[in-house]
C-alpha cells in the first residue's frame, strides 16, 4: 500500500507541475487550430506527454523518494543477527525469482508492513517496518519478504506506470475538453482561450483525477493477488496464508495503524474503490483454492 500511495502522489505532484509549467510557457498555445477550434491531435500528444512524463518521473525517483518519506535506513553492512538475517533471506529469493539483488531496508513504525519499489527488477528496493520484524515470526516475514520480491520480479511498478500514463493521459485530455466547452459556451470567448479555460481545466484535472485513481487502485488490488500467489511459490503457500493471517489478526478495525486506515483496509463500499490492497480474507480465500 506505501508502494502504490507514494507513486500515486508523487505522480499527481508531477502532473500538476507539468501542467502548470507548459501553462507558463506558453505551450498551450498548440493546442488551438485557428484560433477558434480546439486541435484534438495536437491535443492527444500533448496530453501523453504530460501524463506518461508524470508516470514516468514518479518511476524513476520512487526509490529516492521512498527512502526519504519513510526515513528508510538502507542495510550496507549488518548491524545485528536481524539485519543480517534480512539481508540473507531477500538474496536466496531474489535468486530463487530470478532479479537482480534488491536493496535491503528497515524504516520506523510500529505497524507491521512492508514495500517494494524501483525503476526496474534490477534496481529496486525492499524495505519492512520495525513493526514487522517484532511482530512476526522468521517465517511469516519470510513470506511478506516473498511477497515484495513478486512484485518486482512480476514488472509490477513498470506495469503501473503504463497503466498511470494512459489514465493520466485521459484525464488531462478531458480536463482541457471540458476547459474549452466552458469557455466556448459559458463565457462566450470566440476565438483563443480565455482565464476559464485555464482555471476550468486545471480544476476539471484535479476532479478527474480523484475519479481516475479509482482505475489504478483496482489494478493495484489485482496485482496483490499475482505477488501472493509468487509470494507463496517463493516461499511457500502455508507460510504465505500464515503471514495474511497474522495482519488480519493485528489489524482488527478497534487497533487499525493510522496508515493502514489511510488507505481503506476496513473501508466502507465507496473508500474500498480508493483501497490500494483486497481485503486479507478474499486474498487468503485465494491463496486456499486449489491451485
Amino acid at each position: 500500500m506505501l508502494r502504490v500511495g507514494l507513486f500515486i502522489a508523487v505522480n499527481i505532484a508531477i502532473l500538476a507541475l507539468l501542467s502548470i509549467t507548459f501553462r507558463l510557457l506558453g505551450i498551450d498555445g498548440l493546442l488551438q487550430e485557428n484560433g477558434v477550434d480546439l486541435n484534438l491531435s495536437a491535443l492527444l500528444i500533448y496530453s501523453a506527454v504530460i501524463g506518461f512524463s508524470g508516470s514516468i518521473i514518479s518511476l524513476l525517483i520512487s526509490k529516492f523518494m521512498a527512502k526519504r518519506t519513510m526515513g528508510v535506513y538502507v542495510i550496507e553492512t549488518p548491524r545485528n543477527a536481524t539485519e543480517k538475517w534480512l539481508l540473507d533471506r531477500v538474496s536466496v529469493l531474489a535468486k530463487k525469482a530470478k532479479i537482480g539483488m534488491p536493496e535491503v531496508g528497515i524504516f520506523e513504525s510500529p505497524a507491521a508492513n512492508a514495500f517494494a519499489t524501483g525503476a526496474s527488477k534490477n534496481n529496486s528496493l525492499v524495505a519492512v517496518s520495525t513493526g514487522l520484524l517484532q511482530q512476526m515470526t522468521e517465517d511469516e516475514a519470510e513470506a511478506v519478504l516473498a511477497h515484495e520480491i513478486a512484485h518486482v520480479a512480476n514488472g509490477d511498478m513498470i506495469t503501473l506506470t503504463l497503466v498511470q500514463g494512459v489514465v493520466n493521459t485521459f484525464v488531462v485530455f478531458l480536463s482541457r475538453v471540458i476547459g474549452f466547452i466552458v469557455d466556448r459556451v459559458v463565457f462566450k470567448v470566440e476565438r483563443g482561450h480565455g482565464p476559464a479555460f485555464f482555471i476550468v481545466s486545471l480544476v476539471a484535472q484535479v476532479v478527474l483525477g480523484f475519479f481516475a485513481t479509482m482505475i489504478v487502485m483496482w489494478f493495484s488490488r489485482y496485482r496483490e493477488f499475482r505477488a501472493d500467489a509468487g509470494g507463496a511459490s517463493l516461499a511457500g503457500r502455508n507460510q504465505m496464508i500464515a503471514a495474511l493471517q497474522r495482519l488480519k489478526s493485528d489489524n482488527a478495525p478497534d487497533k487499525m495503524p493510522d496508515e493502514m486506515a489511510a488507505f481503506a483496509i476496513s473501508a466502507g463500499k465507496v473508500q474500498k474503490l480508493f483501497a490500494s490492497h483486497p481485503p486479507l480474507e478474499d486474498r487468503i480465500a485465494a491463496l486456499k483454492r486449489p491451485a
